[in-house]
């Protein structure tokens, strides 16, 4: 059986575990974030991005990673009220992890395995995005430069 993203379980950033099955039949944009990152600004992209397609079943998730250059050291407590507050995050973020080396979350080790970057799996810095379809699967990924909303034509494509 092949495996998609709904069959990763992660964990809310309360530390609360959430089954990615429960995404199944939405359309994903899975991001790696960083509050104290140069493009912390896409935050009000993928919000916007968020607000405008999720009643049609678009879902935005948020991933803190800590792994570049220590551009997310707060807790995750602190992270989620600083995306709210600096940003108007309302899309969900979930508890901070690693996309990367051998503690790479399992979801990020899936994601990479399905879309590679155009110099090797590895993500390369904060804000890479993965294009998920409504059946968990890995569609495209997008390197930590391309704006949110050049990912809106191939969303309004999968909505047809």
């Amino acid at each position: 059986m092949l495996t998609t993203v709904h069959d990763f379980e992660v964990e809310k950033s309360e530390g609360k575990p959430v089954s990615l099955n429960e995404y199944k039949g939405n359309i994903l944009v899975i991001v790696n974030t960083a509050t104290k990152c140069g493009l912390a600004p896409q935050f009000k992209s993928l919000e916007s991005l968020y607000q405008d397609y999720k009643d049609h079943g678009v879902k935005v998730l948020g991933f803190p990673s800590n792994q570049f250059m220590n551009q997310e050291p707060v807790s995750d407590e602190e992270m989620s009220s600083t995306c709210e507050i600096n940003f108007g995050v309302t899309f969900p973020l979930m508890k901070k992890i690693n996309v990367n080396g051998k503690e790479a979350h399992p979801l990020y080790k899936h994601l990479k395995s399905e879309k590679s970057g155009t110099i090797g799996s590895e993500i390369k810095w904060n804000f890479t995005k993965f294009l998920v379809d409504e059946d968990g699967n890995v569609l495209k990924r997008y390197g930590p430069n391309t704006s949110p909303d050049k990912i809106r034509e191939d969303i309004d494509s999968l909505l047809k």
